[in-house]
């Protein structure tokens, strides 16, 4: 048995088929009712030709007492054969409007009527003229009867006609009004089974814009929102791919600028190991054992010294899965600084006022770029002397505002994910360099943007730190004025011991 699986465009169609069911049957309903009212106003011209005859038939009779002429007598039977011929062709619908015994007595009326009509025809004027006034007075009460029976149903036929129109008009107006309810409470279902999983998926999109990577949920197991989101949820996966990628060549391209800096690192303690090793040579054999002991113990001092430079370079330009671990900020600090030791002029001076016991839960590898690249932009945005001065310190969420620097920090507007509500730790990286230009300044963290000439910048460094800080749970600001120096805040989530 095949399973069955919902989709928007079954919904849809099922609410379309609703509507154009609901229209027909409403439509159908309205035209046989009008068909039904067709038939009542036809059979109303039937009872008012009928009325008219029974009026025609007394008109001519009248004449034809008065006058005697022949012609009015063929009229006045023409007319009552009219009536009732229309009376027995309609015999049902009469019986509709009158009772049974009525509609008799007005067939026997008619009847009598004729015959009183042809006996007074041929009535001989030299006979007895009482009897001859006695025949008329039949035939004025006969006829009398005949319109008074017509004109009673006449009056019924049309008081029913305008219920019919009455009732029409109700129906209608109740149909209506039912078809506007119905559609509206299909609209609304159709809302909750159609739009609401599109609103969670618009939702779903807005967190993406937002910067939050995590795989799309959404509550529908309809065919079309599951293979977007399935789609989504691809090409999350793909960007977060290639954004690693990414970050990858540019730590990569930041390699070959940072091999000058590990090489003057590694100069001294490769010269204190030659010297220590030429001394040893020379004084191998009168030198004391305690002597000999205090060279070897200066050579493994530098060696350590020198692996844990190249271990500090390797780890860093290795390309390994996002991992979180329990990290001193401070050492964090002074062993990225050491990869940019040889690019500092003379006349610059990196300062840390770092506490020993501030701890982050961060990925080593991927905060260290992150300082990295905002410690070197310090470095070149100084063109003469100047100084990168870096300090961290614990902001608890219950702490208030004591200082401008402090409410500077706690007010600038930050990009990521951290909150005032969170116990942070408050980084400042500050520059007494050229400063960014306000223009500018907004536009620092977007990808491929840059101020630097071509082929000296990718763009892609700030772009790379807030991406850092933000998979972190924490958010970067920066307040910078042209020509007064730059300052990086950060916030990332406290790590008590």
């Amino acid at each position: 048995m095949l399973k069955y699986h919902p989709s928007l465009r079954r919904k849809i169609t099922f609410g379309y088929y609703a509507i154009v069911g609901i229209i027909s049957v409403f439509s159908l309903f309205t035209f046989m009712e009008l068909r039904y009212v067709e038939k009542k106003i036809m059979f109303g011209d039937v009872i008012s030709e009928f009325f008219d005859a029974t009026l025609e038939i007394r008109r001519f009779e009248k004449n034809y007492f008065l006058y005697k002429e022949r012609s009015d007598l063929y009229e006045n039977a023409w007319f009552a054969v009219k009536a009732q011929d229309l009376l027995e062709r309609n015999i049902q619908g009469f019986g509709t409007l009158a009772q049974e015994p009525q509609v008799q007595s007005l067939r026997t009326s008619l009847k009598r009527y004729m015959e009183l009509m042809e006996q007074y025809s041929g009535w001989d004027r030299t006979e007895d003229a009482g009897r001859r006034t006695a025949l008329e007075n039949s035939i004025r009460e006969t006829g009398k009867q005949i319109v008074t029976s017509a004109e009673e149903i006449s009056k019924r036929e049309r008081r029913e006609l305008q219920a019919i129109l009455n009732n029409s008009q109700n129906i209608v107006i109740v149909s209506i009004i039912f078809l506007a309810l119905f559609v509206l409470a299909l609209g609304q279902v159709l809302s909750r089974m159609v739009v609401r999983p599109l609103k969670s998926l618009e939702n779903s999109m807005n967190m993406i814009a937002d910067g939050n990577y995590e795989r799309m949920s959404l509550e529908s197991r309809d065919r079309e929102i599951a293979s977007l989101a399935n789609a989504f949820n691809k090409m999350l996966k793909e960007l977060e791919l290639r954004q690693r990628h990414l970050v990858q060549s540019e730590k990569l391209a930041s390699l070959g600028t940072l091999l000058s800096g590990v090489a003057h690192e590694l100069n001294n303690p490769l010269s204190n190991i030659s010297s220590s090793c030429q001394i040893l040579m020379e004084e191998i054999e009168d030198a004391d054992t305690e002597f000999k002991k205090e060279l070897l113990a200066q050579i493994e001092e530098q060696t350590d010294k020198a692996r844990n430079i190249v271990r500090s370079l390797l780890e860093f330009s290795r390309d390994r899965e996002f991992k979180k671990e329990t990290l001193l900020l401070r050492k964090l600090f002074e062993e990225t600084i050491r990869f940019v030791r040889g690019q500092v002029p003379t006349n610059l001076n990196i300062a840390i006022d770092v506490p020993d016991d501030i701890l982050i839960f961060a990925d080593k590898q991927r905060m260290q770029q992150a300082f990295l690249n905002l410690i070197r932009n310090a470095i070149e945005s100084i063109s003469d002397e100047g100084e990168v001065f870096i300090r961290a310190k614990k902001h608890k969420a219950t702490d208030k505002v004591e200082d401008t620097e402090t409410e500077i920090f706690n007010y600038l507007k930050y990009h990521g994910k951290c909150t005032l509500e969170d116990d942070t730790v408050d980084i400042e990286i500050r520059d007494t360099g050229s400063g960014i230009p306000k223009d500018v300044l907004p536009k620092i963290f977007d990808p491929f943007f840059t101020t630097k000439d071509v082929g000296k910048g990718s763009g892609l460094g700030l772009f790379i730190v807030h991406e850092i800080i933000e998979e972190h749970d924490g958010c970067i600001a920066v307040d910078s004025e042209a020509g007064k120096g730059t300052t990086f805040l950060i916030r990332l989530p406290l790590k008590e011991k």
